[in-house]
């Protein structure tokens, strides 16, 4: 059975940094085609904000891109968020998701982003 578990989520200020963590067990982070990260802002819809594919591709929300790094560590079996230079508008809860391909999706159960202006 495949878990995703969120951490890594609080209250910064403006401009300041948070990196996300989501760890993964009952399957290999690699086995899945893409791994990322998904927000839910109130009263919006969940957006994507960055993922990783297996073979180390890399997508980025417009919104994010050169402030937010997505990455990876096989053997914590873990990807990471780093998200600098945060805004208000990036308030939300994120998700952590995994797309196995054939399988229906996996989701963490999220970890709440608050910044402060």
């Amino acid at each position: 059975q495949v878990q995703l578990v969120e951490s890594g989520g609080g209250l910064v200020q403006a401009g300041g940094s948070l990196r996300l963590s989501c760890a993964a067990s009952g399957a290999t982070i690699f086995s899945f085609n893409f791994m990322g990260w998904y927000r839910q802002a109130p009263g919006k819809q969940r957006e994507l904000v960055a993922r990783i594919s297996r073979l180390s591709r890399t997508n980025y929300a417009d919104s994010v891109r050169d402030r937010f790094t997505i990455s990876r560590d096989g053997f914590k079996n873990t990807i990471y968020l780093q998200m600098n230079t945060l805004k208000p508008e990036d308030t939300a809860v994120y998700y952590c998701h995994a797309d196995p391909g054939l399988e229906s999706d996996y989701w963490g159960q999220g970890t709440q982003v608050t910044v402060s202006s």
